[in-house]
C-alpha cells in the first residue's frame, strides 16, 4: 500500500513495498547486486568512450550518432526503473492525472527494511550518477569552443537524459517537498554557524 502526499504537481510516495514496516538492519558494504551496479555504469561510461573514440574508430557520423544516442537511452531506461531502485532504494517517474496535468512521483522506502541499501552499492550508483552529467556538461563546452556544431545535439541530449536523472534521484533522496535551494541554503548556513561557533586556534 502506497501513501500519497500532494505538493502543488508534485507527489512524493513514502512507502516502497510492505518491506519497508519490517525491523532495521545495519548497512553492509557487501555488493547485492553485481548485475546493477555494472549496468549502471556500463551504459554511461560506454556513452561517453563512444563519442570520444567514435571519429577514430568510424568516418560515419550517423553511425557514431545513433551509437550513442541509443547507449544514453539504454542508459536512462536502464537507471531511471532499475538501479536506482535496487540500488538505492529510490526511483521517480512522470504521469498524466485524469485532468491532463502532469505530475512527477517521487519514490523512496520509509524505512530499511529487510533489504536496506549497501554503502558500496550507494556509493556506486552517487558516483556514477554526478560524475557523468558534469563530463557531458565539459563535453558541451568543448563543442561550442571547438566549433564542433554537428555534435551539439548529442552532446545536449546526454546532459539532458543523464541531468534528469539525477535532478529526479536528488529530489527524491531530500525529499519531494523539500526545495533544491532551501536545502542548499540550510546546509550553508550550518557550515557558516559552524565556522563562526569555533574558537580561534582549534583544530
Amino acid at each position: 500500500m502506497m501513501s500519497l502526499r500532494q505538493d502543488s504537481n508534485e507527489d512524493e510516495v513514502s512507502l516502497f513495498d510492505a518491506e519497508d514496516d519490517a525491523p532495521q538492519k545495519p548497512r553492509k558494504s557487501k555488493i547485492k547486486h553485481p548485475l546493477a551496479c555494472f549496468f549502471h555504469l556500463f551504459f554511461r561510461v560506454s556513452a561517453i568512450l563512444a563519442y570520444l573514440l567514435c571519429e577514430i574508430l568510424s568516418s560515419s557520423f550517423i553511425a557514431c550518432m545513433v551509437t550513442i544516442i541509443l547507449l544514453l537511452s539504454s542508459d536512462f531506461w536502464t537507471v531511471k526503473n532499475i538501479t536506482g531502485r535496487l540500488m538505492v532504494g529510490l526511483r521517480w517517474w512522470n504521469q498524466v492525472d485524469d485532468d491532463g496535468k502532469s505530475q512527477w512521483m517521487f519514490e523512496s522506502r520509509k524505512g530499511r527494511g529487510k533489504n536496506p541499501p549497501s554503502d558500496a552499492e550507494s556509493r556506486i550508483f552517487w558516483l556514477g550518477l554526478v560524475a557523468c552529467p558534469i563530463i557531458w556538461v565539459i563535453f558541451a563546452f568543448s563543442t561550442l569552443f571547438s566549433f564542433r556544431i554537428k555534435w551539439l545535439a548529442v552532446v545536449i541530449m546526454g546532459v539532458v537524459l543523464q541531468g534528469a536523472n539525477l535532478y529526479g534521484y536528488v529530489r527524491c533522496k531530500v525529499g519531494a517537498r523539500t526545495s533544491l535551494r532551501n536545502v542548499a541554503t540550510s546546509y550553508l548556513g550550518r557550515q557558516f554557524f559552524k565556522q563562526a561557533m569555533t574558537k580561534p586556534g582549534e583544530s
